[in-house]
């Protein structure tokens, strides 16, 4: 196998970590715990969602969070936004780069935003296009690239359908979404085979959730084809509301422990990770289900 020297690991947790919580965090702990990640290293935060915040009440401080954070240079601070409306608050309050997100698979995408797929792309649209005239990068998600909830197995075609379009509506780089956990090390090298006969590497990042406990696998797989950039979520926080049976992310700290154990650069510190996560995992009142946490606790 052959990997590349450097890695960017692109931390999700205040965002795709907290909108599945129940309880709601404090927005002084939200902003705390965001300073706390741009000192360890990270260069990439997604900080919050700009949605309604009847549909995730737990990023209802939107707003809050994003104007009482630290910003430290060279870090970058994104939130997702679903459409104009979201994009013209998320502007003023200062985001640098903007997230649009959809999904592969029909069911899912109007689940998630009530609009079929080809209803959404006009609304992308407007969203990518605003934000670039507003000096900002935008990112795209696709979400349920290796299985749906409510459809099963999703064409790979599909997915390159959706890819195609965000690339030509204007967005940078493409998160490709493992939504509940479904893929295997040989599905993701298949999908990626296919994508990279149409998009740069450099373009495209890898978003697994450990479902069923193959993202580690998933990555060496990317990793294996030339992917270098990988989101993550401290303590393996998160999951879709709108994707049953879709637990944690690929957990930050399980990441970087893994690939400093390879000789993979990513420029995080380990330990100040590792406090970000105890910080997190005590104000949420329960265990966080990441191997290092779970060392750390004796378990």
């Amino acid at each position: 196998m052959k990997f590349p020297g450097t890695v960017t690991i692109k931390e999700v947790g205040p965002r795709d970590g907290l909108q599945n919580e129940k309880a709601f965090i404090d927005t002084e702990d939200k902003i705390k715990w965001i300073n706390q990640l741009s000192h360890s290293g990270l260069k990439y935060i997604e900080i919050t969602s700009f949605v309604n915040p009847k549909w995730i009440p737990a990023l209802a401080d939107a707003f809050e969070v994003a104007n009482g954070i630290e910003r430290v240079a060279g870090v970058t601070y994104t939130a997702l936004v679903p459409n104009r409306k979201g994009l013209e608050r998320a502007l003023e309050a200062n985001i640098d780069e903007a997230a649009v997100f959809m999904s592969a698979s029909e069911t899912h995408n109007r689940k998630n935003i009530n609009k079929s797929i080809d209803e959404t792309y006009p609304v992308l649209r407007e969203v990518v296009e605003d934000a670039l005239e507003a000096g900002k990068s935008v990112r795209g998600y696709v979400s349920t690239v290796f299985g749906c909830p409510y459809e099963g197995a999703v064409e790979v075609e599909a997915v390159v359908r959706v890819a195609e379009k965000l690339f030509e509506m204007g967005i940078g780089e493409l998160s490709i979404g493992d939504t509940i956990g479904l893929a295997n090390p040989k599905q993701v090298q298949n999908v990626l085979h296919v994508l990279l006969k149409r998009f740069p590497a450099d373009r495209l990042a890898m978003h697994f959730h450990d479902t069923r406990g193959t993202a580690m696998a998933n990555v060496l797989a990317s990793l294996d084809v030339g992917i270098a950039t990988f989101d993550a979520s401290l303590g393996g926080l998160g999951g879709c509301p709108y994707a049953p049976g879709a637990s944690g992310n690929l957990a930050t700290d399980d990441l970087l422990y893994m690939l400093e154990g390879m000789g993979i650069q990513t420029g995080v510190d380990r330990e100040k990770l590792f406090s970000a996560a105890r910080f997190i995992e005590e104000k949420l009142g329960r265990p966080l289900p990441s191997h290092n946490l779970q060392v750390a606790r004796g378990c």
